[in-house]
């Protein structure tokens, strides 16, 4: 089954530069997925060094175990199943004191879409599933489609996937299931072509992609479940310690721009108070003004990274 589970990673070289990992460092990956960025992370810091992975696919975490026993035998490491949402009890089971490098790859992985049965490509039938996690998460995309009112999809589709054909997807979604439940993602996407103008069906990609991203989003509960990670992995970081997120829309980005910006501000009293009582001191210096992208040659030769957007902070000392 790990056969298959090849990922790869996504900005490698852009990655490793914001992150400078070092000999002895402890390096937390967390969305391990097939381990492509953190067997590079971990063969700049062994033998001392530890790499701590978090996944919640137990094929992503199965692959990622017999890769470093392939690749970099000699680099110890800790796999540990889990949504990094729960940063803070997984760091704990980990019994780390601190972290010098956090990697958040976000979104859906390579082979999560490359198997139909998981439910997240538009391009082959298989159960509308889209759950990172089915041994934990209960609530399917098949749900979502089938229970929602259609002011909850159009919400859905909206915000979530920047679907400018929201009202007509959603619409034609609670007529089709009427007749019969929608279950699987081909039905899906031709209730979505039906939605949708013939002249937009032509240009702007696949015309589910949008759709399918909002309803992955909305089982996984992926927007909050990245603020939560990304405010522990601030907590856990050491000082100096650098933090690094590739963002795979705006939403995603949205937040850890926010986040970033709010930990990097100082004092916010007026400018006219003689004295500083709003205590706030920054705890992360921003390292990326605006998103890194991918260069032409890594689009060319991995189209997922095109849409990729990456931004870096240090921790600071806050001792100082």
């Amino acid at each position: 089954m790990t056969t298959g589970y090849q990922h790869v990673p996504v900005m490698l070289e852009e990655v490793l530069r914001e992150l400078d990992p070092k000999p002895g460092d402890v390096v937390c990956d967390c969305t391990l997925g097939g381990a492509g960025h953190s067997v590079e992370l971990a063969k700049r810091i062994a033998p001392e060094g530890l790499s701590i992975g978090i996944d919640q696919d137990d094929m992503a975490l199965e692959a990622a175990a017999e890769r470093f026993s392939r690749e970099v035998p000699q680099a110890e490491h800790k796999f540990l199943k889990g949504n990094f949402g729960d940063l803070d009890e997984l760091l704990l089971e980990a019994e780390v004191p601190g972290i010098d490098c956090f990697l958040f790859d976000l979104g859906v992985s390579s082979p999560q879409l490359d198997i139909p049965e998981r439910g997240f490509s538009y391009h082959e039938d298989a159960p509308l599933d889209m759950r990172m996690d089915s041994g934990n998460n209960t609530l399917t995309a098949q749900e979502v489609i089938n229970q929602r009112s259609e002011s909850d999809l159009i919400r859905i589709l909206r915000v979530y996937g920047d679907e400018k054909y929201a009202s007509r997807i959603a619409r034609k979604v609670v007529e089709t299931r009427a007749k019969a439940p929608i279950e699987t993602t081909l039905q899906l996407v031709e209730v979505i072509k039906q939605s949708i103008p013939a002249a937009a069906r032509r240009s702007g990609g696949h015309p589910a992609r949008k759709t399918f991203q909002a309803l992955r989003i909305e089982v996984n509960h992926e927007l909050d479940v990245l603020d939560r990670g990304l405010r522990a992995a601030i907590r856990w970081a050491n000082p100096g310690g650098r933090i690094c997120v590739i963002a795979y829309h705006s939403l995603e980005d949205r937040i850890v721009k926010h986040v970033f910006s709010e930990m990097s501000r100082g004092c916010t009293c007026p400018p006219d108070l003689p004295v500083c009582v709003c205590g706030n001191v920054p705890i992360l210096k921003v390292k990326t003004k605006k998103p890194l992208v991918a260069t032409d040659d890594e689009v060319a030769a991995n189209p997922r990274s095109r849409s990729a957007l990456t931004r870096a902070a240090i921790k600071l000392d806050v001792a100082e």
